[in-house]
C-alpha cells in the first residue's frame, strides 16, 4: 500500500515557532516557565526544590501579567512615566550640598557632633580661629633658609600681601579691619588717647620676622599716626612704646591735663610692652632706618639667624606673644647645644577674626549701614580678602623674578579650602555628559545589526540608557525632596553607579528581546528575565538599605541615595522599558529598519530557498498564498536528499545537545542573528576553556594566592584622608599643604570646659586638667618646659598682683577698712573694691571683709564667693590678658570699667560660665597614625577628668578631620556585616538555597579582601570615601554573582552543563554592564582633583576589575566544583526534562475544527499541479495539542490520540511508478515527523485562542497543504467527516478506515547558541487499521 495516502498529524498552520524558547523550556525549565517545572515534580518526572520553583512561578505569573498590561497600554505607560519622573527631577532644585569635609564623617548623634553642636549653641560658631598662612621654601631642597636674604624676601612678600584691599558694595576693607588684634582699654572722657592706642596696637601676626627689627614693618599703622605733642608721625619701625609713654606723660603733666596714665602703664606692664623692636637686631644693618639701639648696628654684621630663632620669637607684647620655634621654622636641624643649624622652611600666620567676631565687632558701625550687615556678609568680606591676599602673592612672584628664582612661596587659607571642597562637591556636568554619551554610543554600537536592520535593537537600547539616566535623576530628586543632604561622595559616585547597574538591566532585557519575534513578546521577556533583574536589584538595594543605620553621614547618605536610585532604576526597567520594547515591536512587525525607521522604506528580506525551513514552516508568510508549484520526479528526489541531510543533522544534535551547528534547520533565523555575540563566545569558547582541569587549577590557586596576598597587604592598610588630596595637584594650595605636612605638621586645638560645673569651687580640678596636657605628646611647651598660662592662671596672676599692691599701700596707710586716700594707686583702689565683694546679690558689699578677705589664698585659689564679681573686673580692666587667653568665656563677663574717683564699690556679678577653652599648639603631626595617637591620649584624658566631675571635650582641626578614624574601622565592619547579612538573607530567600547564598557571600568577602589589598598597593588610605566605594563594591559584585547563580540554579543537568548554560545567559549582559560602568567611571579621570582621581576613579576601577575577575572567572569555576543542586532534577533524562504532558483544554461547545487528511492516490502524480491553501492570518498556534488532534465523539476504544479519516476511495485507481511511491512514502514519513514536531512546539503556549479560528487545511504529499487537481473541469467537492455511499470497484468495496492510533515518543535535543536554533527529533509509532467489507482487518504500523 502506498504510504502517501496514509493520514498525517495536522499542520501548525504556518505559524513561526520560537525554537529558542522550545529549547530553554527543556533545559532552563524554571527560568522559562516555573509552572512546567512544578508539573514535572507533581507527576513524578522530576524532583527539586518545590518551594523555590513555586515562588518563581508566582513571580513569573505576575511579571507575565505585567508585561501583557504594559504591552497593551504602552503609550499610556510611557506618558505617565515621563510625567512622574519629570516631577521628581524638579526636586533637584531643592538639593542641599555639604561643602565642608568634616560634614562627611561627623557621626549623627555621636560625640563629636554633640560637641560641635554645643560649641555652636554657646559661642555661635564652630571654628575658633581663622588663619592666612604663608610658607617659604628654597628651590634647592637641601638649602637652608636661615640667612638674612631669605627672611628679607619673606618680609617683602608679606608687606605687599598684607596691604591688599577688597571692595564690598563700595566699602573698602583692609587687614586692620578684619585682623585679630589685642583689645585696648577704654577711658572715661579721653577718646583721643583711646583712639591713639587703638591705632597703635597692631594686628597679631605670628612670624619669624618678630625676632628682628624688620618685623616692625608689618605692624604699621597703614598711615603714620600724628601726635601733636611729639610733632611727629609714629610707626612701629620707629616706636619705643615705653619711652613714648614717659614722654607723653611728662608733657601732659606739665600742661596740667588730667589723664589716667597709670591705667595705660599697667596695661603695658601686664603685657610686657617695653621698647618694641628698637633693641632687636637688624637683618640688614645697612638699612637707613635700622635703629642705633640695634645690637648689630655698629658692627654692621648680619645676625646669626639660627641662634636668634632658636626657642622661638616674641612679638611686641612678649608676655602674651611668644611664637614657638616649631610654629615658625620647619624642617629644622640642630647642633649639640640644641640651637638651630639649618631649616628648610619659614612660616607666617596672619590671625584673622572669625565670622562671628567680625560681625560683633562692626555691628552698628556706620561703615556697615549700607551693607545689610549679617554674619554671612562678614564671611563674604573675610573670604574676599583672603582670595585677594593669595592673588597678590602670585602676582608678586611673577613680577619679582629675584624672589621667584630662589624661593617658593605658598599661600593658604581656610577660605581656599572651602572653595576647593565646594567645587568637587558639585557634580561635574562635563563628566556626566561625556559618560552618558560614551554609554549611549556603546549601547548603540553593540546592539546595532547591519545585516538585519529590522531585528536591530540600537534605538531601543539607546532609549533604555537615556531612561536609566532619567530615572537616576528622578531618584536623586526624590532624595532632595526627602531632605537627604548631598555630599562629595554622593554627587561623584551615585550617578555613575546607578548608570552602570541600570544599564546592566537594559542589556539583559535587550538580550531577551533579541531571542525571538513572538507576538506576545513583552510578557515573555519579563517572564524570563524579570525575576533575575528583580532578585539582583532587590539584593543590592537591600544591602544598601541595611547600611543606612550607620550614623556616619558620608556612608548613610550614600547608601540611602543609592538604594533609592536603584529602586527607581528597577521600576523603570520593569515598567517603562517594556513599554519601549512594545512600541519597538510594532516597528519590527512593520518591517522597518531599526535606525531612522520613519525615514527608510519597509525592509524586505531576501527570499530564502532553504527547503528545511519550508518543511518546518509550511506558510512562512501568514495570510499569503504560495505560488503554484508543479512537482516532478526530479524535484521529489532533491527533496528526498534534503530530508535525509536534515535527518542526519538532527541525529547529530540528538547525540550532543550542546553541539553548536548552523544547520539549515535554522534557516533565515541564523542569518538574522549577528555574526558575533557574547553568548556564542561564552558557549563555544569561554566556558569550555574555563572548564578545563588545568584552567580550574590555575584559576583557583591564583584566586587563593591573591586572597592571601591581599589579606597580608590589608594589614598594612593605613587610615587617613590627606588634605593634600583634596586640592588640585599642581595648584599652589597643593604645594603648601605638601610643605606644611612634611616640614611643620602644626595644628591648634582647644580644651573646652562646659557648664554644669562649679568653676569657683573646682579651680584646683581645672588647673590639674590643664597641667595634664604636659604629658600629651606633640603639645608645644614654653621655654621652661611647661604649658602657656590659660585664662584661670592669668586671672589669678592679675588678682595676685592687685593683692600685692593693696597690701603694700595698706601698710603705707594709703587706704583703710572704710576708704582710700587720694594718694592710693588705681590698682590698690580696684583691689579694695574687689575685696569688699560678698558675692551675694542681696548684700553685695561688706567693708569688714577688707581685713579678713584675700583675693587669692595661699593655695592659689581665687575667692570662690566673689569669683564672678572678680571675673567681671578682670575681663574689662585687663583686656590684653583676657584677649590673649583666647578663653572665649560664655556667657561673656559683665563689663566694669574701674575709675579711681568712683566711690561706688559695687561690682556687677557675671553669670556662671557654661563655656571656656584652653588653647594649645600641636606640632610634628605628619601622618594619620600620629594624629590618631594624639587623639587617643587626649580623649583618654578627657574621659578621665569627666569622671572627676569636669565636663570637657577637645576641639580643633585634628578632631574634626581625623577623629573619624578612631571608629572608622569598627563602623565599616559593622556596615559591611549588616550589608552582607542582609544580602545573605535576601539571596537565601530569593534562591531558597542557603548553600548558593553562602557561596555568593564567600566570593564577595574574598573580593573585599582583594579590594583592601589593592588599596594598599595603590597607596589609598582608608577613610569615609573609600569606605563608601567598598560598600558599593559589595553591591556590584553581589549583583553580578546573583545573575550567574540564578542561571545556574534554574538550568538542568550536571554542574558543568549548568555553568555552560548560566554563562551563556549572563556573560553578555554582565560584560556590557561592566564595560559601560568602566567607561562612566573613566570619565572621572579628567577631574583636576587628585582626590577624585585617586579615591573615586582608581578605586572604582579596582572594584570593577576585581568584580569582573571573580564573578566571570572564579565564581563559575567554584559553581562547577561546589555549586548547589539544581532547582529541578529530571528523573528520566540527565540533561533535560521529560516531554511535558499538555494541559487539557475545556470548552463549553464542541469545536467545529476538523483535521482531514486527503487520501487520494493521484496526489503523487507528476502531471498534477497543486495550489497552496490560503490560511487564516490570525491562526493561533496554541490551539492544537497532542490530546486534541481530533475532537470526534468519545466512541473510540483506544486511549491514545486518534484521527478519524474520511473514506474517500471512489476515485479511479491509477498505477504509480515504484520510485514515485517510494519517494512519496519517504516524503510522507518525514512530513509526518515535521507535523508532529510543529505540534510539540505548540505545546509551549497554553493560552486560549484570542478570537481566531484554525484553518481547516490538510497536509499533502509534498508538504504544500491540501490540494485539488489542476485538470480542466470543476474541482472536486472537499471531503467531509461522514461516511459516503460509494459504488464498489473491482468487486470490492472501498476500504473503510477504522482507526489511526498515534503513540508518540518524542526526544528533544537542543542546541542553545547565539544563532538561537533548536533541533527536534520526534518519533511516532502510528498504527493504521483499515476494514474492507468481506475481508479481514488490515493493520499498518509506521515509525516516523
Amino acid at each position: 500500500m502506498d504510504r502517501e495516502s496514509l493520514p498525517r498529524v495536522p499542520d501548525t498552520h504556518g505559524d513561526v515557532v520560537d525554537e529558542k524558547l522550545f529549547s530553554d523550556l527543556y533545559i532552563r525549565t524554571s527560568w522559562v516557565d516555573a509552572q512546567v517545572a512544578l508539573d514535572q515534580i507533581d507527576k513524578g518526572k522530576a524532583r527539586g526544590n518545590r518551594t523555590a520553583i513555586y515562588l518563581r512561578s508566582v513571580f513569573q505569573s505576575h511579571l507575565e501579567t505585567l508585561g501583557s498590561s504594559v504591552q497593551k497600554h504602552a503609550g499610556k505607560v510611557l506618558f505617565v512615566a515621563i510625567l512622574v519622573l519629570s516631577t521628581f527631577c524638579v526636586g533637584l532644585k531643592s538639593a542641599q550640598i555639604h561643602t565642608k569635609v568634616h560634614q562627611l564623617w561627623i557621626q549623627e548623634g555621636g560625640r563629636l557632633e554633640s560637641e560641635l553642636a554645643y560649641t555652636q549653641k554657646t559661642i555661635g560658631e564652630d571654628e575658633s580661629s581663622t588663619h592666612q598662612l604663608i610658607i617659604q621654601t628654597a628651590h634647592d631642597p637641601n638649602a637652608s633658609v636661615l640667612h638674612p636674604q631669605a627672611l628679607l624676601s619673606h618680609l617683602e612678600v608679606l608687606v605687599k600681601a598684607t596691604a591688599v584691599k577688597v571692595q564690598i558694595n563700595d566699602t573698602e576693607w583692609g587687614l586692620r579691619d578684619i585682623c585679630n588684634s589685642p583689645t585696648t582699654p577704654s577711658f572715661e572722657g579721653h577718646y583721643y588717647m583711646e583712639h591713639i592706642l587703638r591705632h597703635l596696637i597692631p594686628c597679631s601676626i605670628i612670624t619669624p620676622l618678630d625676632c628682628f627689627w624688620e618685623g616692625s614693618q608689618l605692624l604699621g599703622p597703614e598711615a603714620p599716626l600724628f601726635i601733636p605733642v611729639l610733632n611727629q608721625r609714629l610707626m612701629w619701625s620707629t616706636l619705643n612704646p615705653s619711652a613714648l609713654m614717659q614722654f607723653i606723660k611728662q608733657e601732659i603733666s606739665d600742661q596740667k591735663v588730667s589723664f589716667d596714665f597709670e591705667t595705660v602703664e599697667q596695661y603695658m606692664k601686664r603685657a610686657a610692652i617695653g621698647t618694641g623692636y628698637m633693641e632687636k637686631p637688624c637683618l640688614n644693618p645697612l638699612h637707613p632706618q635700622c635703629p642705633d639701639t640695634a645690637p648689630n648696628k655698629n658692627s654692621q654684621q648680619p645676625p646669626d639667624v639660627g641662634a636668634i630663632l632658636s626657642g622661638g620669637c616674641y612679638g611686641f607684647a612678649p608676655k602674651h606673644m611668644h611664637w614657638p620655634e616649631q610654629l615658625i621654622v620647619g624642617g629644622a636641624q640642630r647642633n649639640r647645644s640644641g640651637h638651630l643649624k639649618t631649616a628648610k622652611a619659614l612660616q607666617t600666620v596672619v590671625q584673622l577674626m572669625t565670622e562671628k567676631e567680625m560681625y560683633d565687632q562692626w555691628q552698628g558701625h556706620y561703615k556697615v549701614h549700607t551693607l545689610g550687615w549679617t554674619q554671612q556678609k562678614a564671611a563674604e568680606v573675610l573670604n574676599a580678602w583672603q582670595r585677594n591676599f593669595s592673588r597678590e602673592v602670585e602676582q608678586l612672584l611673577r613680577k619679582q623674578s629675584r624672589i621667584a628664582a630662589n624661593y617658593d612661596i605658598y599661600v593658604f587659607s581656610s577660605a581656599t579650602l572651602d572653595d576647593i571642597l565646594a567645587k568637587f562637591s558639585h557634580p561635574s556636568a562635563v563628566s556626566i555628559v561625556i559618560g552618558v554619551a560614551a554609554t549611549v554610543l556603546y549601547a548603540f554600537c553593540t546592539l546595532l545589526r547591519w545585516r538585519d536592520p529590522v531585528r536591530g535593537q540600537s534605538s531601543v537600547g539607546v532609549a533604555g540608557v537615556l531612561l536609566m539616566c532619567f530615572s537616576t535623576a528622578a531618584g536623586l530628586g526624590l532624595c532632595a525632596l526627602l531632605g537627604i543632604v548631598f555630599n562629595a561622595a554622593s554627587t561623584q559616585v551615585v550617578p555613575f553607579l546607578a548608570l552602570g547597574l541600570g544599564v546592566d538591566h537594559i542589556f539583559m532585557l535587550t538580550a531577551a528581546y533579541a531571542e525571538s519575534n513572538r507576538k506576545e513578546q513583552t510578557k515573555l521577556i519579563l517572564k524570563k528575565v524579570g525575576p533575575s533583574i528583580l532578585f539582583s536589584a532587590c539584593s543590592t538595594a537591600g544591602s544598601f538599605f541595611a547600611a543606612v543605620f550607620i550614623p556616619v553621614p558620608a556612608l548613610k547618605v550614600f547608601c540611602l541615595q543609592s538604594a533609592i536610585v536603584m529602586c527607581f532604576n528597577l521600576a523603570a526597567a520593569l515598567l517603562v522599558f517594556p513599554a519601549m520594547i512594545s512600541l519597538d515591536l510594532r516597528r519590527r512587525t512593520a518591517g522597518r529598519a531599526d535606525i531612522f525607521c520613519c525615514c527608510f522604506p519597509v525592509w524586505k528580506e531576501p527570499p530564502k530557498s532553504s527547503p528545511a525551513l519550508a518543511m518546518n514552516n509550511n506558510n512562512s508568510m501568514r495570510g499569503g498564498r504560495h505560488p503554484k508549484n508543479c512537482n516532478n520526479n526530479r524535484t521529489g528526489q532533491q527533496q528526498q536528499q534534503q530530508q535525509q541531510q536534515l535527518q542526519q543533522q538532527q541525529q547529530q544534535l540528538a547525540q550532543n545537545p550542546l553541539l553548536e551547528s548552523r544547520a539549515p534547520l535554522a534557516g533565515g533565523l541564523a542569518s538574522s542573528l549577528p555574526s558575533f555575540s557574547l553568548a556564542s563566545f561564552a558557549y563555544k569558547y569561554y566556558t569550555p576553556f574555563l572548564m578545563r582541569s588545568w584552567v580550574k587549577f590555575l584559576a583557583v590557586m591564583g584566586f587563593l594566592c591573591a586572597v592571601i596576598f591581599s589579606l597580608y597587604e590589608a594589614t598594612a592598610l593605613q587610615d587617613g584622608l590627606d588634605i593634600i588630596d583634596l586640592v588640585p595637584k599642581h595648584s599652589n594650595e597643593h604645594k603648601f599643604l605638601d610643605a606644611q605636612t612634611r616640614l611643620f605638621g602644626f595644628y591648634s586645638m582647644y580644651a573646652v570646659t562646659q557648664g554644669n560645673f562649679e568653676y569657683p569651687t573646682q579651680q584646683k580640678l581645672l588647673c590639674d586638667y590643664h597641667e595634664a596636657f604636659v604629658r600629651v605628646p606633640h603639645v608645644i611647651k614654653n621655654d621652661n618646659g611647661g604649658l602657656p598660662d590659660f585664662w584661670l592662671l592669668l586671672f589669678r596672676d592679675w588678682l595676685k598682683n592687685l593683692q600685692r599692691i593693696f597690701d603694700e599701700e595698706l601698710r603705707d596707710g594709703r587706704l583703710n577698712k572704710e576708704k582710700w586716700y587720694p594718694n592710693a594707686s588705681s590698682d590698690a583702689i580696684l583691689a579694695y573694691k574687689l575685696m569688699v565683694q560678698t558675692g551675694y546679690v542681696d548684700n553685695p558689699v561688706d567693708k569688714s571683709l577688707v581685713e579678713t578677705n584675700r583675693l587669692v589664698d595661699r593655695d592659689g585659689i581665687i575667692n570662690p564667693k566673689a569669683f564672678y564679681n572678680y571675673l567681671s573686673a578682670w575681663a574689662t580692666n585687663d583686656v590684653f590678658g583676657y584677649g590673649a587667653s583666647q578663653a572665649k568665656l560664655y556667657p561673656e563677663p559683665r563689663q566694669y570699667y574701674h575709675a579711681p574717683n568712683e566711690y561706688d564699690v559695687k561690682i556687677p556679678k557675671s553669670l556662671p560660665l557654661v563655656y571656656a577653652q584652653m588653647p594649645f599648639y600641636l606640632h610634628g603631626l605628619t601622618d594619620t597614625s600620629e594624629i590618631k595617637t594624639l587623639i587617643g591620649h587626649i580623649r583618654d584624658l578627657s574621659v578621665k577628668f569627666e569622671g572627676y566631675g569636669l565636663p570637657n571635650y577637645p576641639s580643633g582641626i585634628p578632631f574634626i578631620f581625623w577623629e573619624q578614624y578612631m571608629t572608622l574601622r569598627s563602623s565599616l565592619a559593622l556596615i559591611l556585616a549588616c550589608a552582607l547579612l542582609a544580602a545573605l538573607v535576601l539571596v537565601s530567600l530569593l534562591l531558597l538555597s542557603v548553600s548558593a547564598a553562602i557561596l555568593v557571600i564567600v566570593t564577595v568577602l574574598a573580593s573585599l579582601a582583594q579590594i583592601f589589598g589593592a588599596m594598599t598597593l595603590l597607596g589609598i588610605k582608608l577613610s569615609a570615601i573609600p569606605a563608601v566605594i567598598v560598600i558599593l563594591g559589595v553591591g556590584m559584585i553581589l549583583c553580578f554573582n546573583v545573575h550567574i547563580s540564578l542561571g545556574f540554579m534554574t538550568s538542568v543537568g550536571n554542574r558543568q552543563r549548568r555553568v555552560h548554560l548560566a554563562m551563556q545567559l549572563s556573560l553578555g549582559p554582565l560584560v556590557h554592564g561592566i564595560l559601560t560602568s568602566g567607561m562612566a567611571v573613566f570619565m572621572l579621570s579628567t577631574s583636576p582633583f587628585e582626590f577624585v582621581i585617586r579615591h573615586f576613579c582608581w578605586l572604582l576601577l579596582v572594584v570593577l576589575c576585581v568584580g569582573a575577575c571573580n564573578s566571570l572567572i572564579v565564581f563559575p569555576i567554584l559553581l562547577s566544583m561546589l555549586g548547589p543542586e539544581a532547582e529541578l532534577v529530571p528523573l528520566e533524562h540527565p540533561d533535560r526534562i521529560s516531554t511535558p504532558s499538555p494541559v487539557p483544554m475545556r470548552s463549553s461547545k464542541r469545536s467545529n475544527k476538523s483535521f482531514i487528511v486527503n487520501g487520494s492516490r493521484g496526489s503523487s502524480r507528476s502531471n498534477n499541479c497543486h495550489k497552496a491553501h490560503h490560511y487564516h492570518k490570525d491562526v493561533n498556534i496554541n490551539d492544537p495539542s497532542l490530546t486534541t488532534i481530533t475532537e470526534e465523539p468519545q466512541s473510540w476504544k483506544s486511549s491514545n490520540s486518534s484521527i478519524q479519516m474520511h473514506n474517500d476511495w471512489s476515485a479511479p485507481s491509477t498505477p504509480t511508478p515504484t520510485h514515485n511511491r517510494n519517494h512519496n512514502h519517504n516524503h510522507n514519513h518525514n512530513h509526518l515527523n515535521n507535523h508532529y514536531m510543529n505540534n510539540m512546539n505548540n505545546y509551549q503556549q497554553r493560552e486560549p485562542p484570542h478570537g481566531s479560528s484554525s484553518s481547516s487545511g490538510q497536509g499533502n504529499g509534498n508538504g504544500n497543504g491540501s490540494n485539488y487537481s489542476c485538470n480542466a473541469g470543476p474541482p472536486p467537492q472537499p471531503p467531509t467527516y461522514h461516511k459516503v455511499s460509494q459504488p464498489m470497484l473491482g468487486g470490492y468495496a472501498p476500504p473503510e478506515l477504522q482507526s489511526i492510533v498515534v503513540q508518540p515518543e518524542v526526544t528533544v535535543e537542543t542546541t542553545h547558541s547565539d544563532s538561537n536554533t533548536t533541533k527536534v527529533t520526534a518519533t511516532a509509532n502510528i498504527k493504521v487499521e483499515l476494514v474492507t467489507p468481506g475481508r479481514a482487518v488490515r493493520s499498518y504500523n509506521f515509525t516516523s
